[in-house]
């Protein structure tokens, strides 16, 4: 398989031509329901909240619509044109922000933070995944809890298909490929978009963390309080895990 580009996630017209797949209006609706459980996870109820890699706003807007204080942060403009849309849709005020992840940090700020949907782990430089996390807990209160969502090395091992294959509905067929390599460190992806007009293809590649891989990580970023689970539901993170879900606090 051919590698993906080292920035493929700042790729816009992947963000834009994958969007019917990455966010269906079922996925807004379970963003709405994650709501309640982030919040019963975390034991966080209100203040300021960071959505980093914010996407279209599915969980910032819903938190927002629950009174917290939100700034959801993106660098795909495309994905915040259409969050700005449904924050106005919604009648809820966000601040949004169009930054790279690696550079946003404001000490101090905020109560909770998330970063959900394997949504971090894209740099090819492990430092620099680093830095996000380091930035996160800068950007927390004393106390702040922050919550990252993502697919285990575990769990990936445990459903593993080389490929994947789904029919979108405007009739247009997603088929996905995966490799695993750098001995279980990374996934490479192929995405190939097939319909009457041809197919176009997209590569992408990420990190693979273990549960035990990841709280080293938060714990040297300086977090304290690591919690595994499996799922939103408080799921302990084991055989039956369907996503990882840390907790850790500043």
């Amino acid at each position: 398989m051919e590698q993906a580009p080292d920035d493929w996630y700042a790729n816009e017209e992947f963000w834009a031509e994958t969007y019917a797949y990455m966010f269906p209006a079922s996925r807004f609706e379970a963003g709405a329901q994650d709501v309640q459980k982030l919040i019963e996870l975390t034991g966080c109820r209100g203040g300021a909240l960071l959505d980093l890699c914010c996407g279209p706003g599915r969980h910032a807007v819903p938190f927002a619509r629950r009174g917290f204080r939100v700034t959801g942060v993106d660098r795909t403009s495309y994905l915040l044109e259409k969050a700005r849309a449904f924050a106005a849709e919604e009648d809820v005020e966000v601040e949004w922000v169009a930054e790279d992840m690696r550079r946003f940090v404001r000490p101090d700020t905020f109560d909770l933070a998330l970063s959900l949907l394997t949504s971090w782990g894209y740099f090819d430089e492990p430092d620099e995944n680093q830095l996000v996390l380091e930035n996160v807990r800068r950007s927390l209160k004393p106390g702040g809890c922050f919550i990252l969502d993502t697919i285990g090395k575990e769990v990936i091992a445990r459903i593993f298909e080389a490929t994947y294959s789904t029919e979108l509905d405007d009739r247009v067929l997603l088929v996905q490929r995966r490799q695993v390599i750098d001995d279980w460190s990374r996934m490479e992806n192929e995405w190939l978009l097939v319909s009457d007009g041809g197919v176009r293809s997209f590569r992408l590649r990420h990190w693979l963390y273990s549960g035990r891989e990841l709280r080293l990580l938060l714990a040297a970023a300086g977090f304290q309080d690591i919690v595994l689970y499996g799922d939103l539901d408080g799921l302990p993170y084991g055989p039956g895990a369907n996503r990882m879900i840390a907790v850790a606090r500043r």
